[in-house]
Formats: C-alpha cells, sequence, structure tokens
C-alpha cells in the first residue's frame, strides 16, 4: 500500500470514530436528561434566582424552573442621571401616609412647567383645584383620623430619632387597632402613642416610657394603660426588654469606653441569670451596670449624670448597684 493511500484510510478511520464517539456522547446526554431529578433532594439554601428570571441549583447548575418573563424596564440607560429622567414609577407605598402615598398632589408654585410665573387667571384656577385636592385626600372622618394619628406618629418618631422601619410597624398596629374598632372611647395621640412604644419593642430599639411620653401630649399612666390595652386586644407578643439594648445608646452619651460597655453587659448577664432582674426595670438595671462598670474601668461617673441619661432616679440606681455587686461578689 503506498503512503498516499495510508494516509487516506487513516484519515477516514479518524473521521468515523469521531462520529461514532459524538452520537455516543449525544445518547448520553439524551439519557441523562431523560433522568427524573427528585426535587425533594435539592437544599432550598442552594436555589438561586438568576437575572434572566430562572431558578437554578447552584451547586450542580441544574434549572430548576424557568421563567423568561423580562421584569426590567423596556429602555436602556447608562447611568443615573439618565436611569432617573427615564423612570416612570412614583414614590414607593408606604404605611406612613393614610392614603399609602397613592394619591397625586398639586404643587404650591404658581409656576409652569419651565419655571415661569402664571396668570393671575391661572393662579385661581390653580387654588382652587388645590383646595378640592385636599378635600379629596380626606373625604371622610376616619381619614382625617388617620391623617392626623399617622401625623403624630412621624413627629414623636423624629423627635424619638428611631428609623423608618419603626414607623412603618408603628403605622400598621395603629391600623389594626383602626380596624378592631379599638380607638373608640380613647384619644387618637393616646393610641398613637401607644403603637410607637410598641414599634419599638417590637423592632428592638426599645424606648422607654419616660422618653416616648417626653415627645407625645399624654400622660405616661394613659400611655401604658393604652399600649396594654393594645397588646392584648391585638396579641402582640412582647418580650421583656432587654437591658443591654440600652448600654450602647446610655454608654453613648455617657462617653463611655468600649471597655465600660462591655464589662456592662457581663455585669447584667451574671446578675440576670441569678434572677435579679425580675421585676426591676430595664432602664434602672441598665443604668446601675453601666455605673459599676464605670467605676470597676476607672472611668467613673456619678450617679447623678447616670441617672440623668436613663431618666431614672439616683436611688434606683444605688439599690440596683448594691444588688449587683454583692452578686457579682464584688465588695467595697
Amino acid at each position: 500500500m503506498t503512503g498516499p493511500t495510508r494516509q487516506r484510510d487513516e484519515r477516514e478511520r479518524r473521521q468515523w470514530t469521531g462520529r461514532a464517539e459524538t452520537a455516543e456522547a449525544a445518547e448520553s446526554a439524551e439519557e441523562t436528561d431523560d433522568e427524573e431529578v427528585d426535587l425533594d433532594d435539592l437544599d432550598e439554601e442552594d436555589l438561586v434566582r438568576t437575572a434572566d428570571g430562572e431558578l437554578m441549583h447552584e451547586p450542580t447548575g441544574l434549572i430548576v424552573e424557568e421563567d423568561n418573563v423580562d421584569r426590567g424596564p423596556e429602555w436602556r440607560a447608562f447611568n443615573h442621571s439618565e436611569r432617573q429622567s427615564k423612570s416612570r414609577v412614583g414614590a414607593p407605598v408606604t404605611e406612613t401616609m393614610h392614603d399609602k402615598g397613592l394619591t397625586t398632589t398639586i404643587d404650591w408654585k404658581d409656576k409652569d412647567a419651565y419655571g415661569r410665573s402664571i396668570s393671575s387667571e391661572k393662579r385661581s384656577q390653580m387654588h382652587r383645584l388645590r383646595k378640592w385636592q385636599e378635600r379629596i385626600r380626606t373625604k371622610d372622618a376616619g381619614e382625617r383620623n388617620l391623617q392626623f394619628a399617622l401625623s403624630e406618629t412621624d413627629r414623636m418618631a423624629s423627635a424619638l430619632g428611631v428609623p423608618r422601619s419603626v414607623r412603618e410597624v408603628a403605622s400598621v398596629i395603629y391600623r389594626r387597632a383602626l380596624d378592631e374598632d379599638l380607638i373608640r372611647g380613647r384619644s387618637i395621640e393616646g393610641v398613637a402613642t401607644a403603637t410607637l412604644y410598641a414599634a419599638c419593642r417590637k423592632e428592638g430599639i426599645p424606648r422607654s416610657l419616660e422618653e416616648i411620653s417626653e415627645v407625645s401630649r399624654v400622660e405616661r399612666k394613659e400611655i401604658g394603660r393604652t399600649y396594654r390595652y393594645v397588646s392584648q386586644e391585638l396579641g402582640l407578643e412582647m418580650k421583656p426588654v432587654d437591658p443591654k439594648k440600652y448600654v450602647p445608646r446610655f454608654s453613648s452619651e455617657l462617653e463611655l469606653s468600649e471597655e465600660v460597655k462591655s464589662k456592662a453587659n457581663e455585669i447584667i448577664e451574671t446578675t440576670a441569670e441569678q434572677g435579679l432582674l425580675s421585676g426591676k426595670s430595664p432602664t434602672g438595671f441598665a443604668a446601675a451596670a453601666i455605673y459599676a462598670a464605670s467605676l470597676l474601668c476607672n472611668e467613673k461617673k456619678t450617679q447623678r449624670e447616670v441617672a440623668d441619661v436613663a431618666q431614672v432616679t439616683e436611688v434606683t440606681i444605688r439599690n440596683r448597684y448594691q444588688e449587683q455587686i454583692e452578686a457579682m461578689g464584688i465588695h467595697g
């Protein structure tokens, strides 16, 4: 057999071998695709949603669910200003407004879209439109009361310096109380303040009744009474306030170091395990622990300074302080 003939036969043999391997691989892939995958064996934590809307098992790359709906906008933007100019959505829905932010508003500037002043006839027309717009937004007494309550909640939350999540939760609790007709016979301000106090506790950002009553137009006793009533009627599961949640805020106001904060938390944990926290005010308990920790860490603060920050009496701090140092086995 000559050289060219042998080379041609070798090429044909390789071609047939390659085709056979390709066919075998295709059959194997089809068999793999035909195999049923038990989705119950997949860990939900490993399932991720891709940008294309597909649900994928991340370790194996298996596509569990296909959804080719493009949820993005039909336009393209290449910078922030262009994205803002093309966006056609408004503000997000919020529970802190009586209409959830879905109604329209008419601007009070007597100017047109180009910033030019409008005529006197147009100004009087816009004035009438604004007046009717405000009337339509609160068409009945119930909506007016809700608007007033939510504005009071927003005012008090701003004075207390709590985040927006607390305001949202307070608004939801107030709406639930309104649906359950718990407002009847009670002041709107009292219920609004009680729901804000409940929201602070629920979100883990506790504020004492004294702090709440300072920014409210309602007395402390009425706030506590209304809070207990609303909490019981709505079935709000409120855990006791942990005194350690007050330590960072009180310590920051007293300008104490991280060492004092850590020591105060240690005192609270140790004494709480021995049952000293039962029936005690968490603010007074935290204040006494901070006072004791400041003495132990040589960053002494007077009882008056700590009492002013925690809004408790010096007698409370002395009593809790004596109990805590005895439980810790500290003398002198």
